[in-house]
């Protein structure tokens, strides 16, 4: 789950709908576990999967021309409740990244918190890229954390993204909280002596 997080070149899944809230990306009915393991089998579970339990041949997951560590999501991804699991769902199923023109703040922070990128563009770097895999599914995304950049490899456009240095820091080092605090012990002694 710890990944270092560095340089991701990848292709991309494209999901170019609004407003998909958290109960979307994982339905309230499967968040009894409290261990992240196996979350990413239900992501998208009611739009991936027909009533009868068999996949949704429509649905980007379960369509072979589409893969890759990168989600493209449309504008407003993450809303409603705050549970984690959304974010242990899309790590576990094995994205890195999710691009979108607006991420709720605390399904975003989940993902941090998962050593998973969320990506803010804008909205015509959005429909580029949305325009860049639909032209060619094997089109190629550079998500470069260290330089703060997203690049569309097709158009050979990039543009640069926000992160906070603290979780920036933890995704290149691949600490949780509790491991920065750990490596931090010295320093933290330290400045407890002085006081």
């Amino acid at each position: 789950m710890k990944q270092k997080f560095n340089i991701i070149t990848s292709t991309c899944v494209p999901l170019p709908l609004e407003n998909v809230d958290t109960d979307q990306i994982i339905p309230a009915r499967f968040l009894k576990a409290t261990t992240r393991e196996g979350f990413g089998d239900n992501l998208f579970r009611d739009w991936r999967y027909r009533a009868d339990g068999t996949p949704n041949p429509d649905f980007v997951l379960n369509d072979p021309t589409y893969g890759g560590q990168i989600l493209v999501a449309g504008k407003n991804f993450g809303s409603g409740s705050s549970r984690e699991h959304a974010a242990w769902a899309i790590a576990d199923y094995g994205f890195r990244v999710v691009v979108s023109s607006f991420f709720a703040d605390i399904h975003k922070n989940n993902e941090l918190n998962n050593f998973v990128l969320p990506v803010v563009v804008s909205e015509p770097f959005l429909k580029e890229l949305f325009d860049s895999i639909y032209a060619d599914p094997k089109t190629e995304v550079v998500v470069d954390l260290p330089a703060q950049t997203i690049t569309n490899r097709a158009t050979g456009k990039s543009e640069p993204f926000e992160i906070n240095a603290y979780k920036k820091h933890c995704l290149m080092n691949g600490l949780d909280d509790i491991d920065f605090l750990v490596e931090s012990r010295d320093k933290i002694e330290a400045w407890e002596k002085k006081q």
